[in-house]
């Protein structure tokens, strides 16, 4: 597998909690960490219905348009009473005419599971694809997932998205409780990350 020698790299992100994450990440290997909305660049339509279709459709647009390495991420939750709804359509939830509320996003998640009568615990799983892209065409893909249930309601303010109702197994902190450095170390972008470092980079 093609080892990442460039030390500039492309994050295809407009979303600014999932980039101060995946900044976090890289930074410590020594990598300049520029984000596809620094350059300008658009967002790519996302046509696929799985993770790695859509990671790789970023990550490729913006390889191409930057001509540097850009690493993508796309990633969701998938409630199991829901039939692993959100999903790839997880930001879907919490689009409004003025832009994303996951707020709201949440409260839609949990009345449907109360609409559904779901029994408790109310599991879910976050899962995270990550695609690393070369202007060439050239990519490679690595996942990462962490279980765990649905708490409501919200607590805490740190992390974006669902963190706030989301509780992974083995702790009583949700995600928006936690301190970011203790869940950067044991995230589903963290197990995909360290998947990451282990084939492409020389530490």
């Amino acid at each position: 597998m093609r080892k990442l020698t460039e030390r500039h790299i492309v994050v295809a992100t407009h979303n600014s909690g999932k980039l101060v994450e995946i900044r976090a990440l890289l930074e410590p290997f020594g990598f300049k960490v520029t984000s596809a909305s620094e350059l300008g660049l658009p967002e790519p339509e996302e046509t696929e219905d799985n993770f790695a279709g859509n990671a790789r459709i970023k990550a490729h647009f913006a390889a191409r348009e930057s001509g540097l390495p850009a690493l993508s991420d796309d990633s969701g939750i998938m409630v199991d009473a829901l039939g692993g709804a959100p999903g790839v359509y997880t930001a879907d939830w919490a689009e409004t005419p003025n832009g994303r509320d996951f707020s709201m996003a949440m409260g839609k998640v949990w009345e449907a599971l109360e609409a559904e009568d779901a029994d408790e615990p109310r599991t879910a799983r976050f899962v995270c694809t990550l695609c690393l892209a070369w202007p060439n065409g050239e990519d490679c893909l690595f996942e990462g997932k962490v279980g765990g249930r649905l708490v409501w309601p919200m607590r805490g303010s740190n992390g974006f998205g669902f963190d706030p109702m989301f509780l992974p197994d083995g702790k009583s902190q949700t995600f928006g409780e936690m301190d970011p450095a203790k869940k950067h170390a044991m995230s589903h972008r963290a197990e995909a990350f360290s998947e990451f470092v282990s084939a492409l980079i020389d530490e």
